[in-house]
């Protein structure tokens, strides 16, 4: 099953919407409920991260029998330093962000964090693509 949704950057009154949508899907799949809150809980991370740092992007995730692949990509200015921005806390949200409960620093790492396999590939000045792999019987990794 392959799903695709588009993410517009700075738009938080969505912020949420895919990983939602998603959590149904898995749901009604029956996947194991601790592996569906990892999965979504990765996936809600990238989709803040596009909001609150990119101009626009999207979201791909592809589920099979094995595994959830989700592929975040997006057109904004990058990541500059990759592993400086895995760092807890480390942030380059502005103020605006802030102060709305955003930009905490802690998006990358919870999406490692929550997914069996990350990598992140980024260009400065335009744009960033994160994919991730949940495994759907954790002895699959």
């Amino acid at each position: 099953m392959q799903i695709r949704h588009k993410i517009a950057g700075g738009d938080f009154t969505r912020a949420g919407n895919v990983a939602s949508a998603v959590k149904k899907i898995l749901q009604q799949l029956n996947i194991d409920h601790k592996q569906s809150k990892r999965i979504v809980i990765a996936l809600y991370e990238g989709e803040v991260n596009v909001v609150a740092h990119a101009y626009s992007g999207v979201v791909d995730v592809d589920i099979d029998s094995e595994k959830v692949r989700i592929t975040i990509s997006d057109k904004g200015p990058g990541i500059k330093d990759i592993e400086q921005a895995m760092e807890e806390g480390f942030s380059t949200a502005t103020p605006q962000v802030r102060e709305m409960g955003f930009g905490a620093g802690m998006g990358l790492s919870n999406m490692k964090r929550n997914s069996d396999f990350m990598e992140i590939r980024s260009v400065p000045g335009e744009g960033t693509l994160v994919e991730l792999i949940n495994y759907i019987r954790p002895d699959a990794s």
